[in-house]
């Protein structure tokens, strides 16, 4: 297995990764939240599974439909400003999070978010696609979702410390007052990415739409998108609840399960991405594929254990997801055209949040909880994502496989 030799990023670079990973965080942050805050979110407004479920797939929902609405529109503009008109509406949705008092306020609020919030990492993506070369982006998504265990270490820990020493309500407006930092930073130091506006265009937006979603071969990424995303939808909303009702941790070692957790996933992301670019994506996500499906099936079936088992059944399992999410990502940055990049990742990321909401409202139908407040066929949840993951592995085979023996598809103008 031959390495090949890393190319070194330039000031800018590094400065445009840390700004997109900034955002990133504040974006999946937005989305973790409601995940250790279930557990206090449920009784505070007298809720169940399913209608947690819908709250939580009420983002994904909209985010996916905002994502087909702008997919024709998504390589017409600069992508700085694109990304800082979503992000601005994605700090206010989040404040009307905080603000929410009833299960349909917080409902609607989520709505609103996922409006603005669900197109951002698309345009993360096309703007990564743009600056950087295939030989470094596995190093690139690998430092970008280190945002997703920057989350855990730093944004969950202090939700949950910030929710048990007030309310549920604080951390959603400290989380936008310092995302706010964030678009401040980009809309300062970053400078415009319009390349694309140099190269040919098709003039009907609904034809650059149809273009998109019509390719073959984006069509199989898109299906890989949307199976990879099952598996954290349908578990992540209920961890929380199952970690304080299945397994007896006490709420208030939650932060501890996420905080070890997220800097083990901080210090192995980067490392994942290089490994990604030096020995191959299929290879890595092979690896990430399998090692997750173990750790979903012991995570699924587990009941009472000490918090350091937990601990390190839970970094385990993150491993095994980021070993498959980052490949997957650096592989799929290499398959649309630079013309096509925005609507690529509009769309792209539309079907990850649409399958998404979908693997939400059934997990929540999957999952019932019992008298004594015990989650109830948990197990099957893991069952349907080691499926998931197994198909997955067929078709990114399918698609580098793919990618390898045919030219680049051609955008019509």
């Amino acid at each position: 297995m031959t390495k090949a030799p890393a190319v070194p990023f330039s000031r800018y670079q590094k400065t445009v990764v840390a700004m997109l990973a900034f955002l990133q965080f504040a974006v999946i942050l937005d989305f973790m939240l409601m995940s250790p805050l279930g557990a206090v979110i449920m009784p505070a407004l007298n809720i169940g599974p399913s209608q947690f479920g819908l709250v939580v797939s009420a983002y994904a929902f909209s985010a996916g439909a905002s994502g087909l609405l702008t997919a024709g529109f998504a390589d017409r503009f600069d992508r700085k400003k694109l990304l800082l008109f979503f992000y601005t509406g994605f700090i206010l949705g989040t404040v009307w999070c905080g603000l929410a008092q009833s299960f349909e306020s917080l409902l609607a609020a989520r709505i609103v978010t996922g409006l603005f919030g669900g197109v951002i990492g698309s345009v993360v993506l096309a703007i990564s696609t743009d600056l950087f070369p295939p030989q470094m982006r596995g190093r690139v998504m690998g430092l970008i979702q280190t945002a997703f265990a920057a989350s855990q270490v730093l944004g969950i820990p202090a939700g949950i410390y910030l929710s048990n020493q007030w309310n549920w309500h604080v951390p959603f407006m400290a989380m936008a007052a310092f995302g706010l930092v964030g678009g401040l930073l980009v809309a300062w130091q970053m400078q415009p990415v319009d390349a694309h506006l140099g190269k040919p265009q098709e003039h009907s937006p609904f034809m650059h739409l149809y273009h998109t979603v019509t390719e073959k071969r984006y069509l199989l990424a898109f299906a890989i998108t949307a199976l990879l995303t099952t598996g954290g939808f349908m578990l992540m909303p209920f961890s929380s609840a199952y970690i304080v009702n299945n397994m007896g941790i006490d709420l208030h070692h939650l932060p501890t399960v996420y905080l070890i957790t997220g800097v083990c996933t901080i210090f192995m992301g980067p490392l994942i991405g290089k490994a990604a670019d030096a020995f191959g994506k299929f290879r890595v996500f092979l690896f990430g594929t399998v090692l997750s499906i173990v750790m979903v099936l012991v995570y699924t079936h587990l009941g009472h254990i000490p918090l350091a088992a937990l601990v390190l059944i839970n970094s385990l399992m993150f491993v095994g997801i980021f070993s498959r999410m980052i490949p997957f990502q650096a592989l799929s940055s290499t398959v649309p055209v630079q013309t096509q990049r925005g609507s690529y990742n509009a769309i792209s990321a539309s079907i990850q949040q649409l399958a998404g909401g979908l693997a939400s409202v059934a997990s929540g139908h999957i999952v019932t909880q019992a008298a004594d407040g015990r989650l109830q066929h948990f197990d099957t949840v893991g069952y349907v994502v080691v499926a998931t993951s197994l198909v997955a592995v067929g078709l990114v085979w399918l698609l580098q496989r793919g990618m390898a023996a045919a030219p680049a598809p051609q955008p019509a103008t």
